[in-house]
């Protein structure tokens, strides 16, 4: 069972949110009920059950008074306003601990210490994403030799043991570390510090419903990442995306960052 925050809305028409019990399909719990489902089914990755428990009942309370998708001008020009001068203040350690991580991946193994990757963004655009490489070289050449390995289901592929992950790569996504060029992208404009994460593959592989996530601008870190870190389908991700959108606060992107350290600093879900 999954917590249902999400069913049927579309980017172009966002709905206005009925009562819980109107909006959840048959056998879906509703309230703190369907907030306990998504809670143990998710696993909470890096918390306490009962403080996802919480944090998601609130979230869909937030949702119901707000009664409306996206961000405000004014919630919006706070969220840039955040990402620049966090951003900023992290820049100079995030620059060392990059410098760092490069060089070591450029002892492992031969090749470029970085790489970029096309995602989607805000209302579909794409973009160019910078991560540093944690896998050999020619990993994407690789890939289909790996399908059937594969732990997820379309469009998402992972192996918990990928054998093209190095042994410096492996280190730096236990830390996260590997994400920290996206600071230019949040710099840029392209992504936020919270959001949802940007996929890989294009919005024409969305289903309806999910466009909701492209309300907002993607994010280094998001809802997922603190709750379901690595451990979670699409499908499931996309619910936590749009129960963040919808939910949205300044407080919320707040204590998703100080979640997001506790996480990373336990290493649990990075793979």
């Amino acid at each position: 069972m999954k917590l249902d925050l999400a069913s049927g809305s579309t980017l172009t028409n966002p709905p206005v949110l009925p009562s819980p019990a109107a909006s959840e399909p048959a056998g879906v719990p509703t309230g703190t009920a369907a907030a306990q489902t998504a809670a143990h089914h998710l696993g909470c990755s890096g918390m306490r059950e009962t403080e996802c428990q919480a944090l998601l009942q609130r979230l869909r309370e937030r949702a119901l008074l707000r009664n409306r998708t996206g961000l405000s001008p004014a919630e919006q020009y706070v969220k840039r306003a955040l990402d620049l001068c966090l951003g900023g203040l992290l820049l100079p350690l995030a620059a060392v601990l990059v410098g760092v991580a490069m060089l070591l991946i450029r002892l492992e193994s031969p090749g470029a210490p970085w790489f970029c990757q096309w995602r989607t963004g805000r209302h579909g655009h794409r973009f160019r994403l910078w991560k540093l490489r944690t896998m050999v070289q020619n990993a994407e050449q690789l890939k289909p030799q790996l399908q059937a390995l594969n732990e997820l289901a379309w469009p998402d592929f992972k192996i918990s043991q990928d054998p093209r992950v190095t042994a410096v790569g492996r280190w730096l996504r236990r830390c996260s570390l590997d994400e920290l060029p996206q600071l230019w992208n949040v710099l840029r404009g392209d992504m936020s510090l919270v959001g949802p994460r940007p996929t890989s593959f294009s919005s024409d592989t969305y289903q309806p419903w999910h466009t909701e996530r492209l309300e907002v601008l993607p994010g280094m870190t998001g809802l997922w990442q603190v709750l379901a870190r690595g451990e979670s389908e699409f499908d499931e991700r996309l619910r936590l995306d749009v129960a963040y959108v919808r939910g949205y606060s300044l407080g919320l992107d707040l204590w998703l960052l100080w979640a997001t350290v506790r996480v990373v600093v336990t290493g649990k879900g990075g793979k």
